[in-house]
């Protein structure tokens, strides 16, 4: 029997232990526990915005007013980005709807901020020290223009009250989403071919139906396995049509909206303005890019829906000329036809990937190659199973950020996979980052293309945690909208390595490792479906563009007929551009980026070929492209990581394969 630890001896392990455990380098989310508490944080927010302001209009512009400009822009997201982010994930619809209320409050303050002429001309007067204080007054003087700082006054006054208008419905757009709780009933029977964890706790109707969300855990199980094509269609109808008739019109306005913006400044419309500060430049550019992915995938795609007719037709045993492919069936018959030609079956790979270890995993994927360590401490903030990590640099083992997750899907949580960076680090004044990670994740475990999502998203999170830039304002995530995505997107294809996944053993022995053969097979299938995938996101990005050039935008109507252009057509009454959030918001006119930034990240991998977890090139990678933020720009980055100019060499070779 073991001995009884007395109460001091307890007391003094537990001092040990608080002692050893790291703590949280910055200040830690606000608790938010009730609406007083966000209307009480936004209105002394706001008071103490205003009087900054106040200051750095009446501030002397020496060689420290750039300084004192990013002070600003630090209170700002000391006291702004809180309240933006928890308007999307906490359980309570009432303090919710009270951020959402604030977070407008605060876009009002914003627009007026960017059209502040005393700071836009104390701007173009300081003093610039260095190339990064250059980069600084010209990305930040790109903003007041964009915001309107330099319109005559009559435009001015329009353009901040679009600007605020924009705002309001992008939020109400994705409120709409959010708080929809839509429910989909099935019988047993029709989920034949699910498995029963992810429908056995679910709720039932008065008739004994099974009712299902369509959040990723439901919706991907049932689109992939459901034998029943009638329950695969009223699951997809009901994901397709989220947001309804409502988010149609709202999008409509904010299309409309963009467009006159635009128009302020000269533009005939909307993506010119928008790209004209990115890497891409016009939307000509963009437009002849996403032209020369689909001649890369137009063959493939329909090829590929050949193939996945011909096997509809021997599963339903009907002849293949009487057989077509709905949208419905493109997921359940890619499924099968991996399953066939490859053996790898995605449901499959979950009892190797718990949730919570998969995301230990993850982090300690970024620990090999990166040089930091992860470490959760016990923390509360806004849900119970929301987690607190500190980052802290293993060379020195000083704490640097922090990251908070939330794992786990529920009513009112944003449904989809995002970051959200809520502190810039500024290494002037020793400010440390955080960042949010948000999923929804089955709680039976992660497929391995789960497992990419998971460190698709992380990356946003690292770009984050691993700034080290002068500035708030420049650091992280802060760089263009077209270059964003692309440290992110290089990690996905990290869950296909061997080596990368056998570092699950050293976070949880008790997980089985992968087989080596699961592996295989799961490369072998990876290329299998490009052309669809492709094809899709082609259409995303040239329908965003297409919507955003159009002087009089009518969502419905150009999306079915660009979706109706594709071989699988568009399905009449359906209405996917209500639940398009990412075109409504920050995105708009500038979807094309994934597939821009998938071609800078496919280039970045090159660099880690020979070894995807080289600790000397993610250190090189730490301190020449995530470190920086948008210090330099992208293209710059770039060339000081591969010692080289970027190009697309990797991306359309991946294509061909």
């Amino acid at each position: 029997m073991k001995p009884v630890l007395t109460t001091l001896a307890a007391l003094a392990l537990a001092a040990v232990a608080a002692q050893a455990a790291p703590q949280l380098p910055a200040s830690n989310f606000p608790a938010f526990g009730s609406v007083a508490d966000v209307n009480q944080a936004c209105d002394g927010g706001l008071a103490g915005a205003r009087k900054r302001v106040q200051a750095l209009e009446q501030r002397k512009v020496d060689a420290g007013w750039l300084a004192a400009f990013d002070d600003l822009a630090v209170y700002l997201e000391d006291h702004q980005n809180p309240t933006d982010f928890v308007l999307n994930v906490h359980p309570d619809k009432a303090v919710r709807d009270a951020a959402q209320a604030c977070s407008l409050r605060w876009a009002d303050f914003g627009s007026s901020l960017g059209q502040n002429e005393k700071i836009y001309r104390a701007l173009q007067k300081a003093p610039q020290a260095d190339g990064i204080d250059a980069e600084f007054v010209r990305l930040a003087s790109g903003q007041f223009e964009d915001s309107g700082v330099a319109l005559p006054k009559a435009k001015r006054q329009r353009a901040k009250q679009i600007l605020d208008k924009l705002t309001e419905l992008d939020q109400q757009f994705n409120k709409n989403i959010r708080d929809a709780g839509t429910r989909v009933a099935f019988t047993e029977a029709e989920l034949k071919g699910v498995p029963a964890s992810v429908w056995d706790k679910a709720r039932r109707d008065d008739q004994g139906r099974i009712l299902l969300g369509v959040d990723y855990p439901s919706y991907v199980p049932v689109m992939r396995l459901a034998e029943s094509g009638v329950a695969r269609e009223r699951m997809w109808r009901a994901k397709t049509d989220e947001g309804g008739q409502a988010n149609l019109d709202l999008l409509a306005r904010i299309a409309t909206l963009r467009g006159e913006y635009a128009r302020l400044f000269g533009f005939d419309n909307y993506v010119d303005f928008n790209l004209r500060r990115r890497m891409a430049k016009d939307g000509a550019t963009a437009t002849r890019f996403l032209d020369s992915v689909a001649g890369a995938v137009n063959a493939r795609e329909k090829a590929e829906l050949q193939e996945l007719r011909a096997d509809k037709a021997a599963h339903l045993g009907q002849a293949l000329e009487q057989t077509r492919i709905e949208r419905w069936d493109a997921t359940f018959y890619g499924e099968r036809v991996k399953r066939e030609k490859f053996s790898v079956d995605q449901n499959a790979f979950r009892p190797y990937f718990p949730p919570q270890q998969s995301l230990e995993f993850a982090l300690h994927v970024i620990e090999k190659t990166m040089g930091v360590k992860y470490e959760r401490i016990a923390n509360k903030l806004w849900h119970d199973e929301a987690q607190t990590y500190v980052v802290s640099d293993a060379a020195s083992g000083k704490p640097i950020a922090q990251l908070y997750v939330d794992l786990y899907p529920r009513d009112g949580k944003y449904n989809h996979a995002a970051v959200w960076p809520l502190r810039g680090s500024a290494t002037r004044i020793a400010r440390t980052p955080a960042a949010a990670l948000v999923v929804n994740f089955d709680r039976n475990g992660l497929t391995l293309d789960e497992v990419e999502t998971l460190l698709h998203e992380l990356g946003h999170s690292v770009h984050a945690d691993l700034s080290r830039t002068r500035y708030a304002s420049l650091a992280g995530t802060a760089v263009v909208h077209d270059f964003v995505e692309a440290p992110s997107q290089m990690l996905e294809d990290w869950v296909y390595d061997k080596q990368v996944l056998k570092l699950m053993q050293e976070v949880c022995a008790a997980c089985k490792p992968v087989p080596d053969a699961m592996v295989d097979q799961a490369v072998a299938a990876k290329a299998y479906g490009k052309g669809m995938q492709f094809g899709r996101q082609h259409l995303y990005a040239s329908y965003d563009l297409a919507l955003h050039q159009s002087p009089k935008p009518a969502p419905l109507p150009l999306w079915a007929r660009m979706e109706g252009a594709t071989p699988l057509g568009y399905v009449p009454g359906t209405m996917f551009p209500a639940g398009f959030a990412h075109i409504a918001g920050g995105y708009g006119a500038g979807y094309y980026g994934y597939l821009w930034s998938l071609v800078v990240a496919m280039d970045l991998r090159t660099a880690f070929a020979a070894d995807k977890l080289s600790p000397e090139v993610g250190q090189r990678y730490r301190e020449r492209v995530l470190s920086q933020g948008a210090q330099k720009p992208a293209a710059e980055l770039v060339r000081d990581f591969l010692g080289r100019d970027g190009n697309s060499q990797a991306f359309f070779d991946d294509l061909k394969k």
